[in-house]
Parts: structure tokens; C-alpha cells; sequence
């Protein structure tokens, strides 16, 4: 018996026409791609014209951003009408993702661009002459620039308290997943920190509990013997401070995910577990531990990235005091706009810790996905 290929009609481009190009024509394709691309080029040397203009290289241009933004719409509908033109009805359904696509291009890309352009800037806010391209000159004032260094070196210590956060928030979560009594208003008790808004957090405990005349921690530690009970003068101190109450805040947002995983494992694991006669520290690290790994990943790379963003406690407490022993990167970035107005340097700053961001996470990411591995 013979198979009998079925007649999809000619083919062009090595693919059927009747399946592959829902009845396009090459013609048809050939100009809805020129189209595409005359759109893009059009929009792209516009875009190109307007910051040669900005920065003083050529003499013709607009007198503000506004045109731009006409063109990026225009461009956006002729590459909605591309779509339909080239792909025919698979081009229809890309519409109803293509404003996402856009969106996204729109908030996140082009200010990542521009904030790119600004970098290479000298722009100083309380300067007359306003904004001009520089060059390398922020990069270099950046190497050189010891405070930043510091902010940085700062983050290791802020990063590596996760891992205590972790253990807290496991600990925790251990307990009010076991039959206690009250253990519904403990969940409620521990997680109402993570309602408050970190500046409240800084007020309440930094500026009020902590405060060194009148405040209650402060009478305590006089109480024990401190004579001086400063606890934002001492650079060690300080940063230790900062992190019980960055802690504080953190804690809960840990324990809620872990919480999650240790109720989703299966109750007959840990049934045999018991019959088999392991105890609760090997049933810990042999079952519980194994099983819920991939919320652990996930609470420490989540974590791992606020804490990368960590400034308001920092700047309402301590301002990185003392001497910048508590300084983060974006606490400097913050008083290098708001106290020194100095755009292009901060948007270095920022982009700067961007790349670095980028790849540290990069790198996390590939660690927990080994680390996954081997304990798949």
C-alpha cells in the first residue's frame, strides 16, 4: 500500500504556499518588509538628527522631543500595517500583542537609551549653561570617585545579610507551619511588619526607639551598662542597625514564600519519613529541605534584588552616615541629584550599577539553576 502525499500546491521559498503562506504573495511580503524597514530608517535618522542637534553637532533640529514622539506613532501603525501586509492572518493575530511590544519599547527601552545619552552629559541643574555631551569624563570622575567604592563595598555587607534573613524567615516559617496553638495570630503578628512602608519603619525604630537620649532602646542599653548608647555613630553599629531594621521589614516577605512551599509538600512524604524512623533534623535536611529548594532559590533571587535597592531606610536614618559606613548605591545616587543637582555624573551612577546589577544576577541565576540541578 502507497502513501499518498497530499496537494499543497506549488512551493516558493521551500514552504507550501497554501499552508505556510496563509495566500501571501511574495510580491506582497517583498513590499510590506520594504515598508518596515523605510519606516524604521525614516524613524531612526530622525531620532539621530534630534540628538546631534541636542548636543550641539549639527544646526538643524527641533526645538523639543515632541516631534519624535509623532513619528514613533506613525512608525508604530506602519509596523502594525507591516504585519498584516507580510504575514496576512498570522499578522492579524501579532496586533493583539503588538501594543504590549510597543508599550514595552516605549517605558523601558527608550528610557534606558536616554538615560544611556545622559550619562555621557555634563548637566548640573544649578549651572546656566545646561546640558552638554562630555564624553568619558563622568567614567573617569567615577573610577576615581571613593565614595562610590564605598556604597559598594557597603552592598556585600547588605547582600550577605540576606542569608540571614533566610534563616530567620525558615526558622519561622518551620513554626507556624506545625499544629501550635495561636497559630493563626502569629501569622497575622509576624507579617505585620511587612505592611509598613520602610520609611515608616525608619521613623518608628531608627528615629524613635533607637534614638539616643530619650529612646526605649537606648534607656535599655543604659540600663545594661552602655554609657553612651549611640547606635548610629559607630560605623559597625550602624550597619548592623540598618540591617535589624531592613530585616525587620524583609522577613516576613521570606517567610510568607517558604511558608507557601512547606504547605504545598505532600503530607505522605513525611508520613514515611516518621515510619521509617528518621528524625525531625534528618526528615529536615533529607526531605523538607531537598523539596523546597526551588521556593528558596526563588525567595533569595527575589530578595537578593530589593536588597540591590535598598535607600530609604538608609536615607532617612543614617543619610550613609557615619562617614558613609551605611551608604548604599542608590542612597549616593539619590543625594548626588538631590544635593548636588548633578544629573549626568548620578545617570552615570545609575546606569553604571545597572550593568553591574545585570550581570550579578546573571551569574546568580546560572549558580541556582546548577545548584537545582544537582539536587534534581
Amino acid at each position: 500500500m502507497t502513501d499518498v502525499m497530499p496537494d499543497v500546491g506549488p512551493v516558493v521559498d521551500d514552504q507550501p504556499i497554501g499552508i505556510a503562506m496563509h495566500g501571501v504573495s511574495p510580491e506582497r511580503r517583498r513590499a510590506g518588509r520594504w515598508l518596515v524597514w523605510l519606516a524604521t530608517l525614516g524613524l531612526a535618522a530622525i531620532v539621530l538628527a534630534q540628538i546631534l542637534f541636542v548636543s550641539g553637532v549639527t544646526a538643524f533640529g527641533f526645538a523639543n522631543w515632541r516631534p519624535i514622539v509623532y513619528a514613533w506613532l506613525v512608525w508604530s501603525v506602519v509596523i502594525a500595517a507591516g504585519q498584516v501586509i507580510v504575514r496576512g492572518e498570522r499578522g492579524q493575530r501579532a496586533l493583539f500583542i503588538l501594543p504590549a511590544v510597543l508599550f514595552t519599547v516605549a517605558m523601558v527601552i527608550f528610557p534606558t537609551l536616554s538615560g544611556f545619552y545622559i550619562a555621557f552629559t555634563d548637566w548640573n541643574l544649578s549651572q546656566l549653561e545646561g546640558r552638554h555631551f562630555n564624553g568619558l569624563d563622568n567614567l573617569r570622575s567615577l573610577f576615581q570617585d571613593a565614595y562610590f567604592w564605598n556604597a559598594l563595598g557597603n552592598m556585600v555587607y547588605y547582600v550577605l545579610a540576606v542569608l540571614g534573613q533566610y534563616t530567620i524567615a525558615f526558622g519561622l516559617a518551620l513554626l507556624l507551619n506545625a499544629d501550635i496553638h495561636g497559630r493563626k495570630f502569629f501569622r497575622v503578628a509576624f507579617l505585620m511588619p511587612f505592611m509598613l512602608s520602610p520609611v515608616a519603619v525608619s521613623w518608628m525604630i531608627g528615629k524613635s526607639i533607637m534614638e539616643f537620649r530619650f529612646g526605649p532602646a537606648a534607656q535599655v542599653a543604659r540600663f545594661l551598662g552602655w554609657d553612651s548608647p549611640s547606635f548610629f555613630t559607630t560605623p559597625m553599629i550602624a550597619r548592623a542597625a540598618v540591617m535589624a531594621m531592613d530585616g525587620w521589614v524583609s522577613i516576613p516577605f521570606v517567610m510568607v514564600l517558604l511558608l507557601a512551599g512547606l504547605q504545598a509538600l505532600p503530607g505522605e512524604v513525611m508520613e514515611a519519613a516518621k515510619v521509617d524512623g528518621a528524625s525531625p533534623w534528618q526528615a529536615f535536611w533529607k526531605i523538607v529541605f531537598p523539596l523546597t529548594l526551588p521556593v528558596s532559590v526563588t525567595a533569595l533571587i527575589l530578595r537578593i534584588i530589593f536588597e540591590l535597592k535598598l535607600a530609604d531606610i538608609v536615607i532617612t536614618v543614617t543619610d550613609g552616615g557615619p562617614g558613609g559606613a551605611t551608604d548604599t548605591i542608590s542612597s549616593f545616587i539619590f543625594r548626588e541629584y538631590r544635593e548636588r543637582s548633578n544629573v549626568g555624573y548620578g545617570t552615570m551612577l545609575a546606569q553604571f550599577y545597572f550593568i553591574i546589577i545585570i550581570v550579578f544576577v546573571t551569574l546568580l541565576l546560572s549558580l541556582a539553576a546548577r545548584v537545582m540541578k544537582r539536587y534534581s
